[in-house]
């Protein structure tokens, strides 16, 4: 990634002229293709100046070598088309987004637990969408912390840019903890809070088929585009941003797979784009073999072996439906989003000897690459020993997939859920569980409300303590 030149799409989402500037700027400079990365930003592989990219309006540049900010990642992309929760629509990832006025210097993740194409923990502030509309539990894993630790309270809309500029200001400060974090914010700045009445959840589902034509409801369709080589060209771009225009398509959408997705193509348009792509040759059906890989941009080597694996799979009519794959380096520290790893490791520097590549396989716990806990299951083995231990995975997958989860649930669910009692607003709803207590009025956890001061108020619409009810509510542990 440092020899590339990057431009930042926050969120992952721009509009089809900016998309077309992006191209007739890049094809001024000699080039044909543009690529996608994993943090839905657009990279330039080219040893290009960046001066000469800085005609690009409204987009930062992040010169190749260059130290600067890094792309919000956003699931907007997933909005209206796969899972999700209700009250997230693409207009409030949108509203959202505008809030960030400045260029963040940490990694930033706006997410929908729902949806599977868009990772949520692979940020230092991980913003993720609970089920109170316009309310966010926030994840927070600093550059050097090990681990992702929840803020104590939910995180209102539109606090959350003005609480990312204020952690960064507080980094010189080394927060040890999200304690700590959340005590100097609450200083610093006034905020609208929420208390947390449940541990966020988050459900399990397959990974998603994210290319070609598909419908939305009755009258509308989305078409996801996927190239091999994660080189597009820019004549079919320039191209397609006309007949977004043409189609009064306001947004395109980069997804972290090194694609991109047009939605709300009109029904009575669908046969002008299915020509259009028919006209360019553009293959719009690979098979999920194809799509599930995350792959190092630029590096042909990682490119040669998926290429070697795919190839094997195919051939022995091999499902990955649902699995994930990166191919990566060995590195101490990494924080993945997919189902399996093939980590390739360090050779040791020997002069006059060359050394044979090994690798290490590594699975997601549950397959699920949003576990955050990967388990090694073999360590230095050849390539041609790889495809083999990949089918073999695949089929631990399957055999697996949802009973090791039941048996799990029946095993803890006397632990993991069972009927709390609570106190509810009468007017808003909100709710106080002395198990959590109440950050946002410095309420330790384990507080029962019959020791609140008389002066207790709802954290969120500031009613009386005499205004809470007494309720029965259903509730996961941990």
């Amino acid at each position: 990634m440092k020899t590339l030149s990057r431009l930042i799409v926050k969120g992952g989402v721009l509009s089809p002229g900016e998309l077309k500037s992006i191209c007739l700027t890049a094809e001024g400079l000699g080039l044909d293709t543009i690529s996608f990365g994993s943090r839905q930003d657009i990279l330039i592989s080219e040893n290009i100046e960046t001066q000469a990219l800085e005609s690009i309006e409204n987009l930062q540049v992040v010169p190749a070598h260059g130290e600067g900010s890094v792309n919000i990642v956003s699931s907007y992309v997933s909005a209206g088309i796969f899972s999700s929760t209700s009250w997230l629509t693409g207009d409030k990832y949108l509203y959202v987004l505008e809030q960030f006025r400045t260029h963040p210097q940490l990694k930033v993740n706006i997410t929908d637990p729902r949806q599977r194409l868009v990772p949520l923990f692979t940020g230092h502030l991980n913003f993720i969408a609970s089920e109170h509309e316009d309310y966010w539990y926030l994840y927070v894993r600093l550059p050097e912390w090990e681990e992702a630790e929840v803020y104590p309270a939910l995180i209102y809309s539109w606090d959350m840019a003005k609480i990312q500029t204020t952690i960064e200001g507080l980094l010189q400060e080394e927060p040890e903890s999200v304690e700590m974090i959340f005590d100097l914010v609450n200083d610093a700045i006034d905020t609208n809070n929420r208390t947390i009445d449940k541990p966020l959840k988050v459900p399990f589902y397959p990974f998603p088929y994210y290319e070609g034509m598909n419908r939305i409801g009755n009258d509308k369709y989305w078409l996801g585009l996927y190239w091999r080589n994660n080189k597009y060209d820019l004549e079919f771009l320039k191209a397609m941003c006309d007949l977004c225009s043409d189609c009064k398509i306001g947004k395109i959408s980069i997804t972290p797979w090194k694609s991109f997705i047009v939605k709300d193509i009109p029904n009575e348009s669908k046969l002008i784009w299915e020509k259009f792509l028919g006209k360019f040759g553009i293959n719009v059906r690979h098979s999920m073999l194809e799509l599930n890989w995350h792959l190092p941009v630029g590096k042909e080597e990682a490119l040669k072996l998926k290429k070697y694996l795919v190839t094997n799979f195919d051939q022995n009519d091999i499902s990955t439906y649902g699995l994930t794959f990166a191919i990566t380096e060995y590195t101490k520290k990494a924080y993945y989003f997919t189902s399996i790893v093939i980590e390739k490791n360090e050779q040791p520097s020997l002069p006059d000897f060359k050394i044979r590549d090994t690798y290490n396989l590594l699975y997601a716990k549950n397959f699920d690459p949003n576990s955050r806990e990967y388990i090694t299951h073999v360590q230095d083995i050849d390539q041609v020993e790889l495809p083999g231990l990949l089918m073999e995975l695949s089929q631990l997958y399957f055999e697996q997939l949802g009973t090791e989860r039941d048996e799990e649930k029946l095993a803890k669910v006397d632990n993991e859920c069972e009927d709390v009692e609570v106190y509810q607003c009468q007017d808003c709803f909100t709710v106080y569980n002395e198990m959590y207590g109440d950050e946002t009025q410095h309420i330790a956890p384990n507080t029962p409300f019959s020791a609140l001061p008389e002066t207790y108020e709802c954290s969120l619409c500031e009613a009386p303590k005499s205004n809470f009810n007494k309720i029965t509510q259903r509730v996961w542990q941990d």
